[in-house]
């Protein structure tokens, strides 16, 4: 099974039945990255527990009643040694499941932060073997399960097989895949299914009922909502269309539903949770203290003092 990047363009926009995102591409320049000192963060480590995957992760929380917190974070900005403490520093503030964006020259769901963050990394070299050698030495001293977020152009390009067989193999439990609409995921689901992956489906304000219904059957570890219609990227409030999808979407199943696009706030995360989300997702709230900072130990620093505030909102 083949694909065109032009093929993936039109997919994403019958995928997400949204308005097209603005997208962009280039030739990335590889540079040689020069490695950093770990910035030892000043969260106490987090207590060893068995890593489980998704679902399981989701169902122990509900025995709890407790809402996931599930950061997203760009692989490579500002460079990967800063990710894999960060992914630390995530892990130890007490998230519960961390999405990592593999960078890609064409983000077609993804908004300016994001995007901004892409181009750096790509910038940087980040490509992504050096991602999946970053993972290999940084999960295993996670507590927290992984959620691989990349379009479907670089799948195909290594083989759907030999990708699953890969994440597998560093410790990945999860993969989100924005730009393949449903009709398109057989393959995909068929694959990541025997390898214990579970493939993540997302679903939109514009998803007809029907679609929806579709969407979450097949969707494995958790049901994606996005709550707005675009691209990713913080908002000043989050729709109150949010609490009817959720609705609806608990109607048609039992899998846990995490809300994500333009949840940006504290405030955002005590709402969304209170509408009844088992999850919430930020991303480029975190990518833009990450992007932002002066230095990687500042942004680092300034990333725990923001996943605990976001985290205490869920108390």
């Amino acid at each position: 099974m083949a694909i065109s990047l032009k093929s993936a363009c039109f997919l994403q926009q019958r995928r997400l039945e949204t308005q097209s995102f603005p997208g962009f591409s280039f030739s990335p320049r590889v540079v040689n990255v020069s490695a950093k000192k770990p910035f030892t963060t000043m969260a106490s480590l987090a207590t060893a527990r068995e890593v489980v995957g998704l679902s399981e992760t989701f169902n122990r929380l509900r025995q709890q009643n407790k809402v996931a917190l599930i950061p997203f974070i760009t692989a490579g900005d500002p460079d990967l040694s800063t990710t894999a403490e960060a992914l630390k520093v995530l892990d130890s503030c007490g998230s519960d499941i961390i999405e990592v964006g593999v960078p890609y020259s064409d983000p077609l769901a993804d908004g300016p932060v994001i995007q901004a963050a892409a181009t750096r990394a790509l910038l940087q070299g980040t490509n992504y073997d050096a991602v999946i050698s970053m993972l290999r030495n940084v999960v295993p001293e996670l507590s927290c399960p992984i959620a691989l977020f990349t379009y479907y152009n670089p799948i195909l390009k290594r083989g759907v097989e030999k990708f699953m067989s890969t994440i597998k193999d560093v410790g990945v439990h999860g993969l989100v895949v924005p730009d393949v609409p449903l009709e398109e995921t057989e393959v995909l689901r068929k694959e990541a299914l025997s390898h214990g992956i579970e493939l993540v489906l997302l679903t939109t304000p514009t998803t007809p009922k029907d679609r929806m219904k579709a969407i979450v059957e097949a969707s494995e570890g958790f049901v994606y909502l996005v709550s707005q219609i675009g691209v990713t990227g913080a908002r000043s409030d989050v729709s109150a269309r949010v609490q009817e999808l959720l609705n609806d979407i608990k109607e048609a199943t039992s899998k846990p539903v995490a809300v994500g696009f333009g949840i940006s706030k504290p405030e955002h995360v005590k709402q969304v949770a209170g509408w009844g989300a088992d999850g919430v997702i930020v991303g480029s709230a975190i990518v833009k203290v990450l992007g932002e900072a002066n230095s990687p130990e500042e942004g680092l620093k300034d990333l725990e003092k923001f996943i605990k505030s976001l985290k205490s909102a869920l108390v």
